[in-house]
């Protein structure tokens, strides 16, 4: 099976910064697309940023100049770097792989359960 392990969440001023990491592990042959995904409270879960295994990257209109994904390929690690961040980008954060197993050689979709970033004075 694969887990993703999901850290660096929490409570953060307006114009405060926090670093999300997201980790995989278990069954991974190879690990493609990474991503970041966020639900705010009401409102439905929308794409925030990804990142190929060619690293090329995706944003979201809302956090294109503040926010910056990146990844480890040799950790099987995603990050995202939140600068800026405003009381609208309070949301639980997702992370979220495509891969293949090495037990089966098929794609598969993961998620992870979630951080929750709240911003607020």
């Amino acid at each position: 099976q694969v887990q993703l392990v999901e850290s660096g969440g929490g409570l953060v001023q307006p114009g405060g910064s926090l670093r999300l990491s997201c980790a995989a592990s278990g069954s991974i042959y190879t690990i493609y697309t990474m991503g970041w995904y966020r639900q705010a409270p009401g409102k439905q879960r929308e794409l925030v940023a990804t990142i190929t295994s060619t690293d090329k990257t995706n944003y979201a209109d809302s956090v294109k100049g503040r926010f910056t994904i990146s990844r480890d390929n040799a950790k099987n690690t995603v990050y995202l770097q939140m600068n800026s961040l405003k009381p609208e980008d309070t949301a639980v954060y997702y992370c979220n792989v495509d891969l293949m197993r090495y037990t089966d050689f098929e794609m598969a979709d993961y998620w992870g359960k979630g951080t929750l970033v709240t911003v607020s004075s």
